[in-house]
């Protein structure tokens, strides 16, 4: 496919969605905020985000408005299949330099991959970049909740006290529940609570905000991250909070869903 006005071709390794229901953790705490990150409108059905090489092995992304045909191709990979991703041209609604993300494939018989000089997007911005490895805050929080949504059932099994009143007790904790209980009130940005299918017939919660975000399982646990605990996961058991259900139920009620 054509990665920007002259014409080049971009050799694709991945890509992503964008859209109110599901995006990458690192761009934003809501769909609006991830979409200001990339420059583009936070449009109704959201966009694709393929990320390629040029010719020359540089990095770019390249937004498409196509959501359906990156879905398929996104689809496709998972089950191990071959899938051609070539949006249309006129797909296309932004060419940026740089990943947001980090990626461990490279296309064979390119350059290594690096990313293309300040500016040669068009935009005159500094290239996308993946966060800082090491580093702690708000990218980094929403990465771990997105990780243990993804490995659920072990982290059901590790994380999950006895008790839970510890846990429990901590203002940060106690804040960023309140705030979520705060969104089944006043309706927060597009994003900000999203639903997804999980097994036996419960939902897979996710919830950010300013400084915390929440992994849940409908009628189960839930997990949180704070930006002032570095790497450290919190867990709310069921047993341990009389009122967590009802809170799961009510965000369950107002999240974005897939479509």
């Amino acid at each position: 496919m054509s990665d920007d006005e002259g014409g080049g071709s971009l050799y694709v390794l991945t890509a992503v969605l964008l859209t109110p229901a599901q995006f990458p953790g690192v761009l934003g705490d809501d769909f609006p905020e991830a979409c200001a990150v990339l420059g583009v409108e936070p449009a109704g059905e959201g966009y694709g985000l393929v990320l390629g090489q040029d010719e020359d092995g540089a990095r770019w992304t390249v937004v498409v408005d196509d959501v359906s045909l990156v879905a398929a191709a996104i689809a496709s990979w998972d089950c191990g299949m071959d899938y051609d991703l070539s949006p249309d041209e006129r797909t296309i609604v932004v060419s940026l330099a740089g990943w947001p993300l980090e990626l461990s494939v490279a296309a064979s018989g390119l350059p290594e991959p690096h990313d293309p000089e300040q500016g040669a997007d068009g935009t005159g911005r500094v290239p996308l970049t993946p966060p800082a490895a090491g580093a702690w805050g708000p990218v980094q929080r929403r990465m771990g909740a997105d990780q243990i949504a993804r490995a659920w059932a072990d982290w059901r099994e590790r994380e999950a006290p006895d008790g839970g009143a510890a846990a429990a007790a901590h203002p940060g904790l106690a804040r960023a529940l309140a705030e979520a209980l705060e969104y089944t009130r006043t309706p927060p940005p597009p994003g900000r609570v999203r639903s997804s299918f999980a097994a036996e017939g419960s939902r897979t919660l996710r919830a950010d905000g300013p400084g915390w975000s929440l992994v849940a399982r409908t009628g189960d646990a839930a997990f949180v991250l704070l930006d002032e605990e570095p790497g450290e996961v919190l867990a709310v058991p069921r047993e341990g909070d009389p009122e967590l259900p009802a809170l799961l139920a009510a965000l369950d009620r107002v999240a974005v869903r897939p479509a």
